[in-house]
């Protein structure tokens, strides 16, 4: 049987374009391929098993194995297995959802709009504001702010966004209306002496600057991370959101809260805008709100925003706009078990204190050779690599430490995701203190393989 599956791994890299992924390199190396998943570990065609340190991308908050999701799905393809939201029709899972996110809503929320992924979300939130913006007769109001190391997903405008260069190149984007303002990455950017407040305040002053430059009246929305995740997981430093979000009340600009990843617990709170205070207009969701094991995602609209949208479709007859699968059935039921699961075994309670558990073992790493800062905040992290610590650099080619502690990682059977020269942890919400350990242990004997390499 074994023999079977490796020949068809063999067959199936000439059928699949993967992904970010480089595909001339892949022909020749082949995937890693999943056939398996059990708790936080996966296993691999030959047999081979893996703590999986990123919950697949970001998303897996009850591991691989969760049987009541299953259920879920299977009941509801029984009971209607598809149906839409078009033309005043809906489903009963879809209601039921949604009510059940408008009340566990960090903040006050009115209304929500269903789609497929994060990317669709955010594509849609864009439609939305240009939409509501028209509805209040200020077409020139369209311009969204968003961070340079953002990420916001991968369509046209939902890459657009995203400010990640390799996002960009190839694909002609940014689209216009789209601005980036400055990444706020303290150990990296901040000035000789400055302070976390004070790096703040500059952040926030260049926020300003870009609005006044760009005219106040021509932007309608800020969008950000309250962690930022695939821009190599930087958590804000001390003051940033208060002085980032006194700006943006200060011009009226909308706040769009991009939660795909922090959401559901992953910074060991329900909702990372209740760790830092964030009272946005706009919360978008995905990956933990079905542990990805049915595509999902849901934007969550305050009166602010939806009021203007509901009679501007009052006026044209329509709100044109809308995706065949979304709030399926059986994702939405799927999501609703999944939120169950996680409020009845506090598993937002187990990010807080595994993830300090976590982050601790990974501080312990402080003085490693090879490390130049550790950053994370629940069960969320991210390691920075470099060769010399004073200056903070790493090897010549970005990226190319990153990718060999990774590989040697992933050898020892732990999968982790280079963003550069950064290791990103994010295990399920299940992990234990002991799976950490596990998880830490194999990280240090990566890096000391790699730092003996170097210097042998």
């Amino acid at each position: 049987m074994e023999n079977t599956l490796i020949q068809q791994e063999s067959d199936d890299i000439n059928y699949h374009l993967h992904p970010y992924t480089n595909a001339r390199k892949h022909q020749e190396q082949g995937p890693l391929v999943i056939v398996k998943g059990d708790g936080v570990y996966v296993e691999d065609i030959h047999g081979k098993k893996y703590l999986e340190a990123m919950a697949g991308l970001w998303s897996v908050a009850l591991g691989f194995s969760e049987k009541r999701l299953v259920q879920a799905a299977m009941r509801q393809f029984e009971i209607l297995p598809f149906y839409h939201q078009f033309t005043h029709k809906t489903h009963d899972v879809a209601a039921q959802f949604a009510k059940r996110l408008i009340d566990i809503a960090p903040v006050p929320m009115s209304k929500v709009f269903f789609t497929n992924s994060g990317s669709e979300a955010n594509d849609t939130v864009i439609k939305l504001v240009w939409y509501r913006s028209n509805a209040l007769g200020l077409p020139n109001k369209k311009k969204i702010i968003s961070r340079l190391k953002g990420y916001h997903g991968v369509t046209v405008a939902s890459a657009s966004l995203t400010g990640l260069p390799g996002n960009h190149r190839g694909f002609d984007l940014p689209i216009d209306r789209i601005l980036h303002t400055a990444c706020p990455h303290y150990w990296r950017d901040a000035q000789e002496g400055e302070s976390e407040e004070q790096f703040s305040t500059r952040m926030a002053e260049e926020l300003e600057n870009l609005i006044r430059k760009e005219g106040p009246e021509t932007i309608a929305a800020f969008i950000a991370e309250p962690v930022m995740g695939a821009g190599g997981v930087i958590v804000p430093p001390a003051t940033y959101w208060e002085k980032i979000q006194a700006v943006l009340n200060k011009h009226d600009i909308l706040f769009i809260a991009d939660e795909v990843i922090c959401g559901f617990g992953r910074t060991g709170k329900m909702f990372a805008s209740e760790t830092f205070g964030l009272k946005p207009d706009v919360l978008v969701l995905s990956k933990q709100i079905s542990s990805s094991y049915q595509p999902l995602s849901a934007i969550l609209l305050n009166e602010k925003m939806f009021n203007p949208i509901a009679d501007e479709s009052n006026k044209l007859g329509v709100l044109g706009h809308g995706f065949t699968a979304g709030g399926h059935p059986v994702a939405v039921a799927v999501g609703m078990e999944n939120l169950n699961i996680i409020q009845e075994r506090k598993l937002v309670e187990n990010a807080a204190t595994v993830g300090a558990h976590m982050l601790k073992r990974l501080h312990e790493l402080d003085n490693h050779p090879l490390v130049g800062e550790v950053r994370g905040i629940g069960l969320i992290a991210g390691v920075e690599l470099v060769i010399d610590k004073s200056k903070k650099t790493a090897l010549e080619v970005p990226g190319q430490l990153g990718t060999m502690v990774g590989k040697v990682l992933q050898d020892l059977g732990v999968i982790s995701r280079n963003i550069g020269d950064t290791l990103a942890f994010c295990p399920p919400l299940i992990i234990t203190v002991g799976q950490v350990d596990e998880m830490v242990s194999k990280f240090k004997q990566a890096l000391d393989i790699v730092h003996e390499k170097l210097n042998g």
